[in-house]
């Protein structure tokens, strides 16, 4: 019974949020408190769980997806975006936009949610398309699919994020994870890309000239600066997650090392790449300080994702608090799935109702009361499976995606189109993300 209620609820989740078009954010409540009824929990333990679901979860990282949107909102609105592109196309050479996209792309998501860094990025991509003599078939898919990876495996994107704070994964380990599976993921999209983009033509026709392109690049801030607040963060993380790692916590308690740990934290490191974030504008206006302004909006974004992670928590912990997890542990310990449960079932989340935001939180809210009885226990394990309902949210984005209509509605792509070259995209990012993740899960768990 407890299995079926659980399906029933992925399923309200599904049919309200891809057949009504209801708000992530009250499916996830209204399954949660479908599932506390129908299993029979006490009415004080089901306000307990939705009370601490709730705070607990964005008591963790509720602070660390705001910096996030937050840093992600400059970037964008200074043309930093714009600047690294340039730098990145520099260094890879003219020709090569497939790879310079790709990567760009690849990069500006890690901050910069996917659909927005797409939007934000579209016109240089075709204006470049259109000097190089190429097919925008290939060079939109590939950058899309260079977001799209980030988007899915790497923090601080919030989904990634988020369910690395449920699954209580460290988000460093996550992070420099997330680039060793998304790297050779990178290079099989910016493959794919290439092909389709040699047996479609579709022309460029840039929306924004070459002189307008220029016109943005001289405003936008230096290279140097366009990298800080990305690079920054990610780099005091990943230091504090290989120290705890090497020398374990203790260790990181005294001197020098305590003061690193510190900094390392994701709150503080994110803290400070949105203060270098306040650098890249050539010029500070208190206006974009306000509620009006860029803070204003950044604020306005960051709001949805909190409360679905929040709605997220609650559906955990009412799961965790029904005893779910004996019963699941006892339908799956058969089929030894392994690593493979939580692709699987992010991918089936995902394609039912096209956020690949909410199928993560989702899924590691599912997951989350699970580990301890399905083997999860270590550090790296937990990283893993965080790691593979990443790749599981890839698979794959079709009609129910707003991202799908982002790139088909500016890349002159029809419906049948983008059925054909960035649905598939999708498929191959999930299934080469979730084949790395599976093979690595063999040796190292």
């Amino acid at each position: 019974m407890a299995i079926l209620l659980l399906f029933l609820s992925i399923g309200i989740i599904i049919w309200l949020t891809a057949k009504l078009n209801i708000h992530p954010f009250l499916a996830l409540l209204a399954a949660a408190f479908f599932y506390a009824l129908s299993s029979g929990l006490p009415f004080e333990t089901i306000v307990d769980s939705v009370n601490g679901g709730f705070g607990k979860t964005l008591g963790k990282i509720g602070l660390v997806i705001i910096l996030g949107v937050i840093m992600g909102t400059f970037l964008e609105k200074s043309g930093a975006a714009y600047k690294l592109s340039e730098v990145i196309l520099k260094v890879i050479g003219k020709n090569r936009v497939h790879e310079a996209m790709g990567l760009t792309g690849f990069i500006v998501s890690i901050p910069v949610f996917s659909d927005s860094g797409f939007i934000i990025l579209c016109p240089l991509n075709k204006s470049l398309t259109k000097r190089a003599g190429l097919s925008l078939a290939g060079t939109a898919v590939a950058l899309k699919l260079g977001l799209f990876i980030s988007h899915i495996l790497i923090p601080p994107t919030p989904g990634p994020i988020a369910a690395a704070g449920i699954l209580k994964a460290d988000v460093g380990l996550v992070m420099l994870a997330g680039l060793l599976v998304g790297i050779p993921t990178l290079v099989v999209a910016i493959i794919y890309s290439k092909y389709i983009g040699k047996r479609t033509y579709i022309d460029p026709n840039p929306d924004v000239t070459e002189a307008e392109v220029k016109e943005k690049l001289k405003n936008a801030p230096s290279s140097f600066k366009s990298f800080l607040p990305i690079l920054v963060p990610i780099i005091l993380i990943l230091i504090k997650s290989v120290l705890d790692f090497q020398l374990g916590k203790e260790a990181m308690t005294e001197g020098f090392l305590y003061f690193i740990s510190f900094i390392g934290t994701p709150t503080i490191a994110l803290l400070i790449g949105m203060l270098l974030s306040f650098m890249l504008p050539k010029k500070i206006d208190a206006k974009m300080f306000s509620g009006s302004g860029w803070i204003g909006k950044s604020l306005g974004e960051a709001s949805n994702i909190l409360l679905i992670t929040g709605a997220g928590g609650i559906f955990g912990t009412v799961l965790q608090n029904s005893g779910m997890a004996d019963s699941v542990t006892n339908l799956v310990s058969g089929l030894n799935l392994g690593i493979l449960l939580p692709f699987l079932l992010c991918a089936v989340i995902k394609t039912a109702q096209g956020s690949s935001t909410v199928a993560l939180i989702t899924t590691a809210s599912i997951m989350a009361p699970l580990l301890g009885t399905l083997g999860f226990d270590t550090e790296i394990q937990k990283v893993f499976v965080v790691l593979a309902i990443g790749a599981g949210a890839a698979v794959v984005s079709h009609a129910n995606d707003s991202g799908f209509w982002v790139v088909t509605s500016m890349s002159n792509f029809d419906t049948k189109t983008g059925y054909k070259l960035y649905t598939r995209g999708t498929l191959v990012v999930g299934l080469t993300s979730g084949l790395i993740i599976w093979v690595a899960s063999l040796f190292i768990c």
